[in-house]
C-alpha cells in the first residue's frame, strides 16, 4: 500500500490515479479519518498520562476518603480511556480498509486508461499454414494429449487431464525455464500450495468475499495459492535484509487454483483459462533505484523464452486501466494462438515499488546508517505451463495432424513429433 503520510500530503495526485486505474477511493474521507485518528491517539496518550499520575498519587494520599476519591477517579480514567481507545481502533480499521483499497502509483511512461501499447515482437514470424489450422483442444483430441471430460467427472469443468506426450511437455517446459534461470542466478524452490491469508493479502489478492478468485480452506487462515508470487514475496515478510544482498532473485514452481469466477467466452476453452495450472514464477526483493532495471531484465527473460521456444509474440505495456493495484507498470508477453486467430497472454512481469513490501512488512538496512526502508518487489512469469501448451500445439501443427516439438524440449520430451496415434 502507499504510506499514508504520502497519500495525505499528495492528495490529488492519489485522487487522479485513482481515476486512471479506474478505482473509487474515498480519500477525502481517509484525510479526514487520519486527522482523527491523530486527534484520537492524543485523547488516549493524554488519559494515559492522567492515569499513570492518579495511580502513582494513590500510595501518598494522606487519608482513607482521599485514597478512596483517587481510586475513583483512577476508574474513570480507565473508563474514558477504554472508550477513546476503542474509537481510535474503530477509526484505524476503516483507515486501513481505505489504504488497502488505494491502487500504487502508475509509471509515467505506462498508457493511461484502458488501451495498451504493443512496445515489442518476438523474432519468430506468426505462421503461414496451407491449411486451416485447428485449435490446441482439437489438436489434443486427435493426438490423445488431454481429458477434459474425464476431469469433469472427476473434479468439475475447469480442470483437466493432460496424457501422454502432453505430459512430458509439461515437464519439459518447467525444466526449460528453471534451466534458463539457474543459469542467471536464481534461486530455485519449489514453493508451498498453501499460504496464510495474510501473506495473500500482503501481496494484494483477496482470500474471501464476493470478488475472491481464490480457493480458502474453510475453518483455517489458509488458502490455494494462485500463484507462486505470493509464496515467494511471503518468504522475507516481517524480515530486515542487508542492503549488501540485493538483489535477491528467487524462481518458484507451484501449482496455481482460481476460482475465474466470471469468466467465460472463447477464452474458457480447453486450457487457456482453467482453475489448475503449473507455473515457473520469478520473483525479486531490491532496492528502490533497482526496480525499473528489474523489471526490464525479467521483461527480457520471458522474451529469451519464448523465443527460444519458437513461438511468436507480441510485447504490451500494459494500460493504467488494467493495472493490478500492486502493480506499478507492467509488461505481458501476448502469443499468437492460430486457432484462435489472435494474440493471448501468456506471461507478465510487474514492479510493484514498495506496494508490497509495505504491507508485508519487508526492509532493508543500510550499513552504517540508522533505521530501515521499504524493499521493492517484482514479479514475472517464466512459464505458465497451460497457456506455453496452447502456443505449442497450435504454431507448431503439421497439415499430417502432427505437431513438431520444439528443439529447446526435446530433450525431455525424447522425441521431436507428436505423431497421431492409430
Amino acid at each position: 500500500m502507499l504510506d499514508r503520510k504520502f497519500i495525505v500530503e499528495n492528495v490529488e495526485l492519489v485522487k487522479q490515479n485513482c481515476v486512471n486505474r479506474g478505482v473509487r477511493v474515498e480519500i477525502d474521507r481517509l484525510v479526514e479519518l487520519d486527522s482523527r485518528r491523530k486527534a484520537c491517539q492524543l485523547n488516549v496518550d493524554q488519559l494515559n498520562r492522567q492515569a499513570n499520575e492518579v495511580a502513582k498519587s494513590i500510595g501518598k494520599a494522606k487519608d482513607r476518603a482521599q485514597r478512596d476519591a483517587l481510586k475513583e477517579e483512577g476508574r474513570r480514567l480507565r473508563d474514558e480511556t477504554a472508550a477513546a481507545q476503542a474509537e481510535m481502533d474503530q477509526v484505524a480499521d476503516e483507515l486501513g480498509r481505505l489504504l488497502r483499497m488505494i491502487p500504487n502509483l502508475t509509471h509515467p511512461s505506462a498508457p493511461i486508461g484502458m488501451e495498451p501499447a504493443e512496445v515489442g515482437r518476438g523474432r519468430t514470424l506468426l505462421p503461414q499454414f496451407g491449411f486451416k489450422p485447428l485449435d490446441h483442444v482439437e489438436i489434443g483430441e486427435r493426438l490423445d494429449l488431454m481429458d477434459f471430460e474425464a476431469a469433469a467427472r472427476v473434479t468439475g469443468h475447469g480442470f483437466y487431464f493432460l496424457k501422454n506426450e502432453a505430459v512430458l511437455l509439461e515437464l519439459a517446459l518447467q525444466r526449460y525455464a528453471l534451466g534458463v534461470l539457474a543459469d542467471e542466478g536464481f534461486t530455485l524452490a519449489a514453493t508451498p500450495d498453501l499460504a496464510r491469508n495474510e501473506i495473500l493479502e500482503g501481496i494484494g489478492f483477496i482470500p474471501r468475499g464476493p470478488e475472491t478468485q481464490i480457493y480458502s480452506i474453510e475453518g483455517s487462515d489458509l488458502s490455494l495459492v494462485a500463484t507462486a508470487e505470493i509464496t515467494l514475496g511471503g518468504m522475507l515478510a516481517g524480515q530486515v535484509i542487508e542492503a549488501e544482498r540485493l538483489p535477491i532473485k528467487i524462481c518458484g514452481i507451484s501449482h496455481c487454483f482460481r476460482t475465474e469466477a466470471g469468466a467465460h467466452g472463447r477464452q474458457t476453452r480447453g486450457l487457456f483459462r482453467v482453475h489448475q495450472f503449473t507455473k515457473v514464477e520469478m520473483f525479486a526483493f531490491t532496492l528502490p533505484d533497482q526496480s525499473d532495471s528489474i523489471l526490464e531484465y525479467f521483461r527480457g527473460l520471458e522474451c529469451r523464452i519464448f523465443d527460444g521456444l519458437g513461438i511468436p509474440y507480441r510485447v504490451i505495456d500494459t494500460p493504467s486501466g488494467d493495472l493490478g493495484g500492486p502493480a506499478y507498470r507492467k509488461y505481458d508477453l501476448e502469443a499468437w494462438m492460430p486457432g484462435r486467430g489472435e494474440f493471448g497472454e501468456v506471461t507478465s512481469t510487474s514492479n510493484c515499488t514498495d506496494y508490497q513490501a509495505r504491507r508485508l512488512n519487508i526492509r532493508y538496512r543500510v550499513k552504517g546508517e540508522k533505521g530501515t526502508h521499504f524493499a521493492h518487489t517484482l514479479n514475472g512469469t517464466a512459464i505458465a505451463v497451460s497457456r506455453a501448451l496452447v502456443a505449442i500445439l497450435e504454431n507448431y501443427q503439421q497439415p499430417d495432424g502432427s505437431v513438431v516439438i520444439p528443439e529447446a524440449l526435446r530433450p525431455v520430451v525424447g522425441k521431436d513429433r507428436i505423431e497421431a496415434r492409430l
